[in-house]
């Protein structure tokens, strides 16, 4: 005979045993803490706390409130960016270089400004590591992981353009009893994961009002994994200072996806 104590042991660790989590689980936390991580990070979305459209000509920038551009660190006048013949260029002390879409980032204070937009439309958008919304984050609400949401599909090449993006084809795959079908977009040329942007009867109710994304990897025998339970909310969930693309009416499912990402309040 075991004493108590070691019987009580014993016990616990066949209970531990039996709860343990499985592998996909394990997985599926481990992706959820990655995505969490990745929003609250320096310089993530959750930073993104100001757009600023800029008009012909002059835009002048600073920490005062008679710019054009008022910011809420750096200096009373940073500078000024010229919008000119379809280029912007900036200006700080003293200098003038080209300022171009996203490739370059601007640094005043504590926030990060980047340029967006083409053909005389463009915005700075404004990173600040100390944002409201950054700050009030309170943590994403998932479904319960199900692996029943994870399928493997078949990649149909079919290119073709879908919302103003570069679309490959399309994945069949069967799910809840359904033959069904996405179609994916290039946000790069010869992306190798490609997004899927959909809409499902959940959409607006539980989950967020836009869509969801889902990110798919192609492999050379054209075998796609759709893994739902990593079905994401785009930034503009959490921000109000970016834009990001609809469901195309290709993929509209007409099946409840619970799993994945559920609506987040800002």
């Amino acid at each position: 005979m075991f004493p108590a104590g070691a019987r009580a042991l014993l016990f616990s660790l066949a209970a531990a045993a039996l709860f343990a989590a499985t592998p996909f689980e394990t997985e599926i936390a481990a992706w959820r803490r990655a995505r969490e991580a990745a929003l609250t990070a320096d310089g993530g979305w959750l930073t993104v706390s100001g757009r600023f459209w800029l008009h012909e000509g002059d835009n002048r920038f600073g920490r005062a409130a008679s710019n054009d551009i008022v910011l809420p660190d750096g200096p009373p006048n940073a500078g000024r960016f010229t919008l000119y013949d379809n280029k912007v260029t900036v200006k700080m002390e003293g200098v003038t270089r080209a300022f171009r879409p996203i490739a370059d980032e601007l640094r005043v204070g504590r926030l990060a400004l980047s340029l967006f937009g083409s053909a005389g439309a463009y915005s700075v958008r404004m990173k600040d590591p100390e944002s409201r919304i950054r700050r009030d984050f309170h943590g994403i609400d998932y479904y319960p992981a199900r692996e029943e949401y994870r399928v493997t599909g078949q990649f149909v090449p079919a290119p073709q353009r879908i919302a103003d993006k570069d679309c490959p084809g399309y994945v069949v795959f069967h799910l809840l009893g359904r033959d069904l079908r996405l179609y994916p977009i290039m946000e790069q040329p010869n992306a190798k994961v490609l997004l899927i942007v959909f809409r499902d009867p959940t959409t607006g109710r539980e989950t967020y009002g836009g869509g969801r994304f889902l990110d798919i990897e192609l492999s050379p025998e054209g075998a796609v994994v759709l893994d739902f339970n990593k079905a994401y909310n785009p930034p503009c969930a959490f921000t109000p200072f970016v834009s990001c693309p609809l469901p195309p009416r290709q993929n509209r499912l007409p099946v409840r996806i619970e799993a994945g990402e559920k609506k987040y309040g800002h």
